[in-house]
């Protein structure tokens, strides 16, 4: 068969959620191109998968994807996998996915566990349109941008910052509903569900521990209307208007409170 890259899904947490299907490809595969080389061998020992393994990661994505591609020109199987969950949804492998494209490679995608869907569907929110925004911005201003979302949101999220980010969702719309999910698929897997106030206070008085998927039920339309009224005022003031006068506009056209826009663009 001619050469192809296979995007791999490994588990999120338990190594039983490993596919056949992704196991059979492992083991088929002339490389297994993984982020960190020692976590993989982890899970192939577990299944007695002997596979050769070459580091993809971040710093190296460039150089090895130019190496990959040769590699598969030349008629190999080339598995892509990362340390958990779909590689490239916050793991690295879209610069070897584009550059496969690029060069008429195929590129074939399993299924698999992703922390994000399973967030979605334990959180108990609307699942009918949502939006995965990756691991949340720090600033506030941004913040308030994601929280405006009308869609259910789901996040990825540091432990030592899901008290400030809820504090600011619960600035903005303290009755907001949210699902904090945390270790999914492991032995201490919890999804604690509430208010964005409560969930706040909560986490302020005891940081969470292990990985977290934040999941934030949509925002009503008014609310919803800031992200695009904020948007609009950045746009402006990046073109070189002044910040107070560029707020005044926007509040006019959308109704959008003058303060409430400049607060949230400066914070």
């Amino acid at each position: 068969m001619s050469g192809r890259l296979v995007v791999c899904p490994t588990p999120i947490g338990n190594l039983e959620d490993i596919t056949l299907r992704v196991l059979s490809v492992l083991r088929e595969a002339d490389v297994v191109a993984c982020e960190d080389t020692r976590r993989t061998r982890v899970l192939l020992d577990r299944y007695g998968v002997n596979a050769t393994l070459v580091s993809y990661h971040e710093h190296n994505e460039r150089e090895r994807s130019a190496e990959l591609v040769r590699r598969m020109g030349e008629g190999e199987i080339v598995a892509l996998v990362s340390d958990a969950g779909m590689p490239l949804v916050s793991d690295p492998g879209y610069v070897l996915v584009r550059a496969c494209v690029a060069a008429g490679l195929a590129v074939e995608v399993l299924p698999g566990p992703s922390a994000a869907l399973a967030a979605l569907v334990a959180s108990g929110l609307a699942a009918e349109t949502w939006r995965f925004v990756g691991f949340l911005p720090r600033k506030k201003s941004e913040l308030a941008e994601v929280f405006a979302a009308t869609e259910t949101v789901v996040a990825f999220e540091s432990p030592h910052r899901v008290a400030a980010s809820l504090a600011t969702l619960a600035a903005l719309d303290p009755e907001r509903e949210v699902a904090v999910c945390r270790e999914l698929t492991k032995v201490h897997e919890e999804v604690v569900r509430g208010s964005a106030a409560s969930l706040a206070e909560r986490y302020a008085a005891k940081e969470p521990k292990g990985e977290i998927v934040l999941v934030v039920g949509g925002a009503t339309a008014a609310e919803g209307d800031l992200g695009a009224a904020l948007d609009a005022l950045r746009r402006l003031v990046d073109a070189g208007a002044k910040a107070r006068p560029a707020a005044a506009v926007v509040s006019d056209l959308t109704g959008v409170p003058a303060n409430a826009l400049y607060r949230a663009l400066t914070e």
